[in-house]
């Protein structure tokens, strides 16, 4: 047999890297404007309604031992959540520049030899997946409702317009993401710069008034606030998480601008920023606490009111954004390595692959954002809903953190159980918080997480088992070659392509082919697409070309989960290795299986219904692999599931 792979991309060498380091070095100002708009979105929206809610929920009495003390907590978790924990640790755990519960997932299960400790750890990134579809419902409703809500502060006459505000608002948010990120996107940074500016300067303005808040950087007063109140505290800490909502998306976007733009914004500007705000409100609270039913928009003066409603909208509306396009990444990456059912997945960029729009998850998304507004009435309300999904998936992060620093960082043991205890103390005593949340809505973040957690793990299970039912009475490839004679079966011109998951055995479309038709094209591809664990495939990696003999050949793609898998292009490349396919003459050949329930061995019987329901509803391999359907042949076949 005869063997060949394609030579393309080649590593970079000395000379070429210190040149991609001076192009980052001359990008570094637009890639740190462009972190600005979407990767802070969502944290940088925050101050809106966090202070509020803290005393709201806690019951706290305003006086100066509560306001240093919350200000002191919301400063020191801001500090080791975000700056030590993600800034610092997490962001350190890149898959070839990607980030994302994903990308650490894959990483902390390549440290692991066991079978049963790797399906733990994937259990655990597909838990942190299920708990931001959770999340990524509540964010744009929470945030655009609070925005809105600041007409309220300006005249009670604007209360009953808040929710067909916000539901306008956020229905021209989802219908215009089939536009795309990038036509908005020009738009993110700018804004976000003024945003920012915007909440330094108020809070500047309160802490020179009383600049005595500024006692609350010593963490002393969130010990004290502990030992006066504290069961009010335990509970002010499911408030004071919405601090951090956000947090993750420093890491989840990090292959998008890169690591260094996204710290240095978070360090330089964004930190201080919020910090500023966050102390001007405690100042306000501390010498005027009629402002508590919103310290933010008391913040500025009646002639600024209403352009800091329209601003805050503009800010609440980006960070929507960012949270919808991580959804529609994460989908993405999920269909490309198996964990749901294919789906129309459009690219809206010609030059960015990440930006993509996905029909179904969209209008999924707006029906389930317009009933939470419906529901909750308020941001107030949405915000006992909030938080569950978030420090579940902190939670997540920092156990999987650890496999990785242990088993590919090689930390030191005493060094990693140190860490590791700083983090889970604090990210469970927050996750433990909001539960207390659950009776009055929190249960909804998690019933969604636990219905995307059933459903990825129903499809990843059932695939698992059809391709056992598929292969298993499956013949050798080079058994079925020893068979083939030149006069029988009768062979016809041009190229057939008989797609499957198993390249070393005959395809059943094949032997269905030759079982009815009788004939067998001259030249036959054996065709397997693998989607890697890593998000990108170098060029030279990803099409092998192995020659089988008597017109036979066994392709195999090798495609990273971000990218886009385009069998005919990736055909084209196999020209120059003697592999000449011409669009016109070629014939692909796929399966269609119809799945009926059985009593045998496999899924249990709650999940048949639902994984053939997923099966029946995924979009067909034609499209998804962008074939020609005119080129397309379909031969059906029935499997017990």
């Amino acid at each position: 047999m005869e063997t060949a792979q394609t030579s393309g991309k080649t590593p970079s060498n000395p000379a070429s890297q210190g040149e991609a380091s001076h192009t980052v070095s001359n990008r570094l100002p637009a890639l740190m404007l462009g972190a600005l708009g979407v990767v802070y979105g969502d944290i940088g929206t925050s101050p809106l309604y966090t202070m509020r809610e803290v005393f709201a929920e806690a019951h706290l009495p305003l006086n100066e031992t509560t306001v240093l003390g919350v200000l002191s907590l919301v400063t020191w978790t801001l500090m080791i959540v975000v700056t030590v924990k993600y800034v610092m640790v997490v962001m350190r755990a890149d898959n070839k520049g990607e980030g994302g519960v994903l990308a650490l997932g894959t990483l902390a299960q390549r440290g692991l030899a066991s079978p049963r400790g790797q399906r733990a750890v994937i259990g655990l990134a597909i838990l942190g997946m299920a708990l931001f579809f959770g999340d990524s419902l509540i964010t744009p409703a929470i945030s655009v409702l609070s925005a809105v809500e600041g007409l309220k502060v300006a005249t009670p006459v604007f209360e009953p317009y808040v929710v067909p505000i916000t539901l306008m608002v956020l229905a021209v948010l989802f219908v215009f993401q089939r536009q795309g990120t990038g036509k908005v996107g020009i738009l993110f940074g700018p804004i976000m710069l003024l945003w920012f500016a915007t909440l330094a300067g108020l809070g500047v303005v309160q802490i020179v008034r009383w600049p005595d808040v500024l006692r609350a950087l010593d963490p002393e007063y969130a010990v004290l606030l502990w030992v006066a109140h504290p069961w009010a505290t335990f509970v002010g800490l499911g408030a004071v998480v919405l601090a951090v909502t956000g947090a993750e998306a420093l890491y989840a976007d990090m292959g998008h601008f890169g690591r260094r733009p996204i710290r240095l914004v978070w360090l330089y500007f964004v930190l201080p920023a919020l910090l500023l705000n966050y102390y001007g409100q405690g100042a306000l609270l501390l010498h005027e606490p009629d402002a508590r039913e919103s310290p933010f928009y008391h913040l500025a003066p009646d002639w600024l009111l209403y352009p800091l409603v329209i601003l805050s909208t503009m800010a609440t509306v980006i960070a929507s954004q960012a949270v919808i396009s991580g959804a529609f990444s994460l989908t993405r990456q999920a269909v490309q390595l198996g964990y749901l059912p294919r789906r129309e997945i459009r690219h809206t960029s010609v030059h960015e692959i990440g930006q993509v729009y996905i029909p179904r998850n969209n209008w999924l998304l707006l029906v389930g954002v317009a009933f939470l507004v419906l529901a909750f009435q308020s941001s107030s309300n949405l915000a006992a809903a909030y938080g569950v999904s978030v420090t579940g998936a902190m939670v997540i992060d920092a156990i999987l953190v650890a496999f990785v620093a242990r088993r590919l960082w090689h930390w030191n043991p005493w060094l990693l159980t140190l860490a590791l205890s700083a983090f889970l103390v604090i990210d469970l005593a927050l996750f433990g918080s909001t539960l207390l949340k659950v009776p009055q809505g929190g249960w909804f973040p998690l019933v969604v997480a636990v219905v995307v957690f059933l459903i990825m793990t129903t499809w990843r299970k059932g695939r698992t088992i059809l391709a056992e039912r598929l292969y298993q009475d499956s013949l050798p490839m080079e058994m079925f070659l020893e068979r083939i004679r030149p006069e029988s079966p009768m062979r016809v011109a041009g190229t057939a392509v008989f797609m499957t998951g198993n390249p070393d055995v005959v395809p059943h479309v094949l032997l269905h082919n030759i079982k009815h038709n009788k004939v067998l094209h001259e030249r036959v591809i054996i065709l397997t697409v693998i989607v890697d664990d890593v998000p990108w495939v170098y060029e030279d990696r990803a099409i092998h070309v192995e020659k089988l003999g008597k017109g036979f050949f066994r392709v195999i793609l090798h495609y990273g989960y971000m990218e886009q898998p385009h069998v005919p292009q990736a055909l084209e490349r196999c020209r120059r290795y003697g592999l000449h396919t011409d669009m016109m003459d070629t014939s692909f050949f796929l399966g269609r299986e119809t799945l009926i329930p059985s009593r045998r061995t496999g899924l249990p019987t709650w999940r048949e219904p639902l994984f053939i329901l997923m099966s029946k509803t995924a979009l067909s391999a034609t499209e998804f692999f962008c074939i020609p359907p005119g080129r397309v042949v379909e031969l059906g076949t029935q499997v017990e599931i």
